[in-house]
């Protein structure tokens, strides 16, 4: 077993809870997932984009998504500063909002939606450039949000090549 740093040691139930930015960053506590909580604040963008589509036409959807990322900043923000970590594993609603803008574009079916989330797990993880040179320059909310964002536009054009190569 490793060394545990103070801000994972921080990282509980009631850190989540003790304030509604921690919550939002933790995304409800998706984030203290065992393992992979990226992947799973991913995943969580499923049934958001599911209830956003019901409910909504594509328009409103970008609307949301520009106010979850606003508010990702701040929550973010507060809780790395809070930790004293600027993009702490379990900070996971930037995964959840990035892949939400994905979800929005990409093609109707699950065949689409598994190659997107795949995607975007891909880019989110090995982190390309200049994925990695803002992962490692901007240490705030803003930078925890922007990475995925660009991971979701290296997603987002992967799908598009492939949908133009394949119908």
């Amino acid at each position: 077993m490793g060394l545990i740093t103070l801000a994972e040691a921080r990282a509980t139930l009631r850190f989540v809870f003790a304030q509604p930015a921690h919550g939002i960053a933790f995304a409800g506590g998706v984030g203290l997932a065992p393992f992979a909580p990226g992947t799973f604040g991913t995943l969580l963008a499923f049934p958001l984009f599911e209830l956003l589509a019901a409910y909504s036409d594509a328009v409103t959807q970008l609307i949301v998504f520009i106010i979850l990322f606003c508010v990702g900043v701040w929550a973010c923000h507060v809780a790395g500063r809070a930790l004293g970590v600027a993009d702490h594993g379990g900070m996971v609603w930037d995964e959840t909002v990035a892949f939400l803008l994905v979800l929005i574009f990409t093609p109707a079916g699950l065949m689409w939606q598994i190659a997107a989330f795949v995607l975007f797990r891909f880019f989110d993880i090995v982190k390309p450039p200049p994925i990695r040179h803002f992962d490692r320059t901007l240490k705030n909310g803003f930078g925890v949000m922007f990475d995925d964002l660009l991971a979701a536009g290296y997603t987002l054009l992967m799908l598009a090549l492939a949908k133009t190569f394949l119908d």
